[in-house]
């Protein structure tokens, strides 16, 4: 059996309500160097189109996450009973310069396999990544979503504010 190594070390950063609240076969934690055979691609394929990653690119991209493991924190939700990942979120630090050097939490890729949806999953990855921002000092936590999300994201005590802007970049492919 491998051993799990975590993208972030600071255990401390979980939420223990979160982890309370959950059912007893599932588990809190960071995402770790063997979620890959976990399913934790299958999970954000839910979300959105994640490619066709070899175990090595996931490792690759992995390793770059836990480098920067003062900026990257990416939990998952863990079915011990089933060994597979079946909830993924990842709070983004951003350091800058207003608010006096201040620290914003961005949420991203908030995804619950299909077959758990409808179990406050998401919920309880929302509020373990604001346990996060608030360990690691964010003045705030701000994230994008569609507009049919937005009831979800109200309950879990967001509020709409301002406009999100993108623009992509051409693939030169």
């Amino acid at each position: 059996m491998t051993i799990d190594i975590y993208q972030f070390e600071q255990l401390d950063l979980l939420s223990p309500e979160v982890q309370d609240a959950l059912p007893a076969h599932l588990h809190l934690r960071p995402l770790g160097s063997q979620d890959y055979d976990r399913g934790h691609l299958k999970v954000l394929d839910v979300l959105t189109h994640t490619g066709d990653h070899s175990r090595a690119q996931w490792l690759e991209q992995f390793d770059f996450m836990r480098l920067h493991a003062d900026t990257y924190y990416s939990i998952v939700i863990e079915d011990r009973l089933k060994d597979r990942v079946v909830a993924v979120g990842t709070l983004i630090v951003e350091h800058k310069f207003v608010h006096l050097n201040g620290k914003v939490g961005h949420i991203e890729d908030i995804a619950v396999a299909n077959d758990q949806q409808g179990n406050r999953l998401g919920q309880r990855v929302i509020q373990a990544l604001q346990y996060i921002g608030q360990q690691k000092n964010c003045y705030k936590i701000i994230l994008d979503c569609a507009t049919n999300n937005i009831p979800f994201y109200e309950k879990c005590g967001f509020h709409q504010k301002e406009n999100q802007m993108a623009w992509y970049v051409k693939s030169s492919s």
